[in-house]
């Protein structure tokens, strides 16, 4: 090989790096700024090539999707000074890449460290304010409503959006545990007292009232049970009236079969009666008065 195919090689060698040197590509997954000697020289970069001058510039590339990150479980304590611990992740994205690297170098366990904190300082502040059983019962969706609002603004000044705080796991230390238990114990046992009381309270009330209901359908059954009844005999006594009105001789006959059903109607029965008498004037001979 000739010394001139070699030099054509070498120049064309120092032509790509040169090229390679002066190019960068942002994908859109990406942010980017552009560094002159250190300073930030632009910062709004879309997808796509880019140039830049060699040995002057340098690029500097970021995540631009939702980063997140756990935290590990951290003491806190209620307002009436109970311990707590609490264990959390954060959801977050860098919105103003400029501020983000001023803010934090550009490294990302900075910014993830500062953050922790922002938010543990936020969570502290709405721990504090609750009581043990409050933190306990309340919903977390209202916890990390708060969180988002105290933490929100504190975490934007580093060229961060707060996307998410979750709380996973909310846990009570051994010593205070069994007390928490057994109070919230206690509570239940006195509701279920109390709800057993009013269900006891609606059953008599109830009993009482469908035994008054009973009371008078009973009185007014009674009631016209006496005035059909009463109806009743006076219709007889009006028919035998009527009828001793129209044959008297057959009623006074038709009366005195009924007494001698009734008293001679038992084989011990026993009557003192003179056979004279007018009681048996019907079982003397036909025509004998």
């Amino acid at each position: 090989m000739s010394s001139r195919t070699i030099n054509v090689l070498i120049l064309a060698g120092a032509l790509f790096l040169l090229a390679n040197a002066t190019v960068f590509t942002v994908h859109e997954r990406q942010l980017a700024i552009k560094l002159r000697f250190g300073e930030i020289v632009k910062a709004d970069y879309q997808p796509g090539l880019h140039f830049m001058l060699p040995f002057v510039n340098n690029v500097k590339k970021f995540e631009r999707r939702i980063i997140t990150q756990s935290h590990p479980a951290e003491s806190f304590l209620t307002s009436e000074g109970k311990i707590l611990n609490v264990d959390f992740y954060v959801k977050w994205r860098i919105m103003d890449v400029s501020n983000y690297y001023r803010a934090t170098g550009g490294i990302e366990d900075n910014a993830a460290r500062r953050m922790g904190e922002i938010v543990k300082d936020s969570l502290k502040g709405i721990i504090t304010r609750l009581t043990l059983q409050e933190v306990v019962a309340s919903e977390r969706a209202a916890v990390t409503g708060d969180l988002l609002d105290d933490a929100g603004e504190a975490v934007r000044k580093m060229g961060v959006e707060l996307v998410d705080v979750r709380i996973r796991r909310i846990d009570l230390p051994d010593e205070v545990t069994d007390s928490v238990y057994q109070r919230m114990n206690q509570s239940f046992k006195a509701q279920a007292a109390k709800l057993r009381a009013e269900g006891r309270a609606t059953a008599e009330t109830t009993r009482a009232e469908a035994e008054r209901e009973r009371t008078e359908i009973l009185a007014g059954a009674d009631r016209d049970a006496e005035g059909i009844r009463g109806e009743g005999d006076a219709r007889a006594a009006e028919v035998y009236a009527r009828a001793h009105t129209k044959n008297p001789e057959f009623y006074a006959f038709y009366r005195s079969l009924q007494a001698y059903r009734t008293s001679l109607g038992g084989s011990d029965d026993v009557i003192v009666i003179s056979p004279q008498g007018e009681f048996f004037r019907y079982l003397k001979k036909p025509g004998v008065r």
